[in-house]
């Protein structure tokens, strides 16, 4: 079985981090960008497109900084996959962007790329980073 490669990639967003922050680490925020529907209970997050639905464990999160999801099996043991939304923050010019880290298998890295793209400018839209 192949393994999936880890890529990144970065957008710049006209945004506050603190605002940033939270579309990308609430069930409510992610819900409006990121997937169909967003649940959450406790540590578990529910992410939920058109009849598909994955489940992720919230791994680590630095207010105002970062969130790391890792995907998880029907057992909600964590598996070896997880994304990562880490805001950036340049000291000197203040510009902001969105650092994404994420999993694909080799021959869908330009696709997952691509998706996130389509997500990450839903989300600029919605805070107005257009």
């Amino acid at each position: 079985m192949d393994l999936k490669i880890r890529y990144e990639i970065e957008f710049p967003i006209n945004s506050s981090p603190q605002l940033l922050y939270q579309y990308i680490s609430t069930p409510s925020g992610l819900s409006e960008w990121f997937a169909d529907n967003v649940n959450s209970r406790g540590e578990f997050f529910t992410f939920i497109w058109n009849d598909s639905e994955e489940k992720a464990r919230l791994a680590s999160k630095k207010t105002g900084e970062k969130v790391k999801f890792k995907w998880v099996d029907e057992n909600n043991k964590d598996t070896e996959y997880f994304f990562e939304l880490h805001i950036l923050e340049d000291e000197l010019t203040k510009d902001v962007s969105l650092m994404v880290v994420d999993f694909a298998y080799d021959e869908e890295v330009t696709e997952a790329k691509q998706l996130w793209e389509n997500q990450v400018s839903d989300l600029k839209h919605l805070i107005g980073s257009v």
